[in-house]
C-alpha cells in the first residue's frame, strides 16, 4: 500500500472527520488531536506504518472541526448519518492521559519487564496494564521481556516464565514480541567491549569497602585511570575465569562528583560462581552477568522502546542509564514514573511471598491470603475488574493506597449481572415446619433480572404436614429477634427454638403479607437434597455447609452467588463435595 494513493488519504480524512466531530462534542466543541489520531489508527490498523502522514491529515481535520460552532458540528455529524455513542460515566473515568511526545516516533513501543523469580501480584498489574493499554491506544507495540540475569540473588525458575505468560494472557494483555535476557548475553558483552574501547567503562578490582570509601569521598579509584587496552585485558580475564566472584566488576564512568553516590561509576557486569548458582535456562554457560541497569538500558534502545512506564523508585536508575546512553550516542526514551501502589493488608513483596510459600506459611502461589494474580483468579476476581481499577488510578506520580473493597466494588459490577444465584446454608441448623397444607413446587429464577436463563426447581413434600429443611446458623439471632421468617420463594413460618432443633409453624404463603408485616427473608435447603460444600475464605479458613442440589451441575471456574452469603468461584465439583473460593459479598 502506498501513502500517495488518494483513496487512502480520503479514508483517513473520513475517519478523522467522524472521530473529530464526536470528540469535539464530548469536549465542549474542541476535539483533541491525539485522541482522534488514536481512534483513526485503531480503526485502520494498516495505517500504522504511515503515522506521521496520518497525524498531519488528522491535525488538519481537527483544526477545521474546531473552527465550527457546536451546533454546526452536530449538523455535520447528523448529515453523515452518525449518532453520538453513549458512554457510561465509568468509561470516561478510565481514560488515560496522553503520552508525551508521541509525534516524535514512528510507532509507540512499550514493555513489561518482569524478573521470573516469583509469580506476578496485584502491584505488577499496574505496569502491565498501563504499558499494554498505551501501546494499543496508539496502535503501537507491547513487548514482554524477561529480565533473568541474576542467578545468585534473584534466582529465576522455569515455572515462573510460564506463570507470568499465563497471567498476562488472563489480564488480556497479549504481547507482540517476547525477549529473554539470558539469551542475549553476547549482545551485552559486545556493548561492554565497545564502552571499554571508548574509554567509558573500566574493570574495577578494588575491594568493595575500599571502592565505597573512595566513591563516597568523590575520589576515583586506581582502576579508573587505566587505558582501554589494560581494561580489555582485564575484561578478557573476567570472561576467561581468571577472576573469581567478587574480584572484578565492569563499571560505567559517570560524574565522580554527582550529588548521589549511587550514580557515581555504577556497576554494569559482575562475575557469578556458576558452579554454585547455575542459571535455570543456560546453566553454566556464562560466568559474567549484566546487572539490571546495563541490560535494561541496552535492551530498551535495541528494542526501540519509546515510552518507559514504571514506578518512581526507578528515577535513580534513569539517571544511571542516561550516562550509558550518552556514551553510546543514543537518545533516552520518554519516561512516565508513577507513584507507589499499596493495597491495605496485602503482601506485595515478592521476597515475602516466596519465603512464605517455601516455609509453608502459604499453601502455594494461589493461597487466598495472597494478592498474586493466580490467587485472585482462583477467588473469582475478574481481569476486567483489575484493569478498571488500574486505569482509574492511572500513571499518577503520587503514592496511592487502595483497599480490597476498591477492587471488590469493580468486580461486583462485573459479576453481579453474570452470576447465577443459589442457596448455601453455612453451619446448617435443622428447621422442622409443622402444619403444611400441601406439597410445594417452587421455581426460583437463576438470576432475578434474567428470567431467560431459567430457574431452579424445588419440590417440598410434607409427611403428615411436616417437612424438614436446613437453614443457616447465622440466622438464629434474626429468628430470636423476630420470631417469624419467610423462607425465600416458599412460605412464611413462625419459629421457636428448643435445645435440639428449631420448630416452625406454617403461617401462610403470601410474600405480600410477609412484606407488609416486616417478616425477614432467609434462604434454605431441603434436607433430602443437600450438597455438602466447603468454602475457602480469603483468610484461608474453611466454612462448611450445604448447598442446594442443583449446584451439582456447576462447573469449575464458574462464578456464582450464594444468596445472602457472597460471590464465589467454583474450584472443584465432586460427587460428595463442592469446593468454592469466596470472592466477596
Amino acid at each position: 500500500m502506498s501513502w500517495v494513493e488518494e483513496s487512502l488519504k480520503q479514508k483517513v480524512k473520513d475517519s478523522a472527520l467522524k472521530h473529530a466531530l464526536i470528540n469535539a462534542l464530548e469536549h465542549d466543541g474542541k476535539a483533541l488531536a491525539k485522541s482522534v489520531l488514536g481512534k483513526v489508527i485503531s480503526e485502520n490498523k494498516d495505517l500504522r506504518n504511515f503515522i506521521r502522514e496520518v497525524k498531519s491529515l488528522v491535525d488538519e481535520v481537527v483544526e477545521e472541526v474546531n473552527k465550527l460552532k457546536v451546533e454546526e458540528q452536530k449538523r455535520v455529524l447528523e448529515k453523515l448519518g452518525i449518532q453520538m455513542p453513549s458512554k457510561p460515566k465509568a468509561e470516561k473515568r478510565e481514560a488515560l492521559p496522553p503520552l508525551p511526545n508521541v509525534d516524535r516516533y514512528e510507532k509507540v513501543v512499550t514493555r513489561f519487564s518482569p524478573n521470573p523469580d516469583c509469580v506476578l501480584h496485584l502491584g505488577s498489574a499496574r505496569a502491565i496494564i498501563l504499558s499494554h493499554e498505551y501501546a494499543r491506544m496508539y496502535g503501537g507495540k507491547f513487548i514482554l521481556r524477561f529480565e533473568d540475569t541474576d542467578p545468585r540473588l534473584k534466582r529465576s525458575a522455569l515455572k515462573f516464565y510460564d506463570y507470568i505468560r499465563e497471567d498476562l494472557i488472563w489480564l488480556g494483555c497479549k504481547w507482540d514480541e517476547e525477549y529473554i535476557q539470558s539469551d542475549r548475553i553476547p549482545i551485552y558483552y559486545e556493548h561492554a567491549e565497545k564502552l571499554i574501547n571508548l574509554g567509558k567503562a573500566y574493570v574495577c578490582t578494588c575491594e568493595r569497602e575500599d571502592f565505597r570509601r573512595l566513591i563516597n569521598s568523590k575520589t576515583p579509584c586506581p582502576c579508573r585511570g587505566l587505558s582501554p587496552r589494560e581494561n580489555l585485558d582485564r575484561w578478557n580475564s573476567m570472561l576467561n575465569g581468571e577472576y573469581k566472584e567478587g574480584e572484578a566488576v565492569l563499571r560505567i564512568k559517570t560524574d565522580i562528583e554527582h550529588p548521589n553516590p549511587a550514580v557515581r561509576d555504577w556497576p554494569a557486569l559482575r562475575i557469578i560462581d556458576v558452579e554454585k548458582y547455575p542459571h535455570p535456562r543456560v546453566g553454566r554457560k556464562y560466568r559474567v552477568w549484566p546487572l539490571y541497569n546495563f541490560a535494561c538500558g541496552i535492551d530498551d534502545h535495541l528494542m526501540g522502546v519509546t515510552h518507559i512506564i514504571r514506578g518512581k523508585e526507578h528515577l535513580t536508575n534513569q539517571i544511571r542509564q542516561m550516562y550509558l546512553y550518552e556514551h553510546l550516542g543514543w537518545k533516552y526514551p520518554e519516561t512516565i514514573h508513577y507513584g507507589r501502589l499499596k493495597i491495605s493488608n496485602a503482601v506485595l513483596s515478592k521476597s515475602k511471598i516466596v519465603e512464605g510459600v517455601r516455609s509453608g506459611l502459604y499453601t502455594g502461589w494461589s493461597d487466598p491470603r495472597l494478592a498474586t494474580l493466580i490467587a485472585l483468579r482462583r477467588r473469582g476476581i475478574q481481569p476486567e475488574a483489575i484493569r478498571r481499577m488500574i486505569l482509574e488510578v492511572g500513571p499518577k506520580p503520587v503514592d496511592v493506597t487502595l483497599s480490597w473493597e476498591n477492587l471488590y466494588a469493580y468486580n461486583r459490577k462485573i459479576v453481579d449481572p453474570q452470576a447465577d444465584r443459589y442457596f448455601f446454608v453455612e453451619d446448617p441448623r435443622k428447621l422442622v415446619v409443622h402444619g403444611l397444607p400441601h406439597a410445594f413446587y417452587v421455581e426460583i429464577p437463576l438470576h432475578p433480572q434474567h428470567s431467560e436463563r431459567g430457574s431452579r426447581r424445588f419440590h417440598v413434600e410434607p409427611k403428615d404436614g411436616v417437612v424438614e429443611l436446613w437453614i443457616s446458623g447465622s440466622d438464629l439471632e434474626l429468628i430470636k429477634a423476630k420470631g417469624k421468617v419467610r423462607l425465600i420463594g416458599l412460605f412464611n413460618v413462625e419459629v421457636k427454638e428448643d435445645r435440639e432443633r428449631l420448630n416452625g409453624r406454617f403461617l401462610h404463603e403470601s410474600y405480600e403479607r410477609a412484606k407488609k408485616e416486616g417478616i425477614p427473608l432467609i434462604h434454605w435447603v431441603p434436607c433430602d437434597g443437600a450438597f455438602p460444600t466447603r468454602v475457602i475464605m480469603p483468610d484461608a479458613r474453611e466454612k462448611r455447609g450445604l448447598a442446594e442440589e442443583s449446584c451439582r451441575r456447576l462447573k469449575a471456574d464458574m462464578v456464582v452467588q450464594f444468596e445472602r452469603f457472597g460471590f464465589v468461584r467454583v474450584d472443584e465439583v465432586k460427587d460428595s463435595l463442592l469446593t468454592v473460593f469466596y470472592a466477596h459479598r
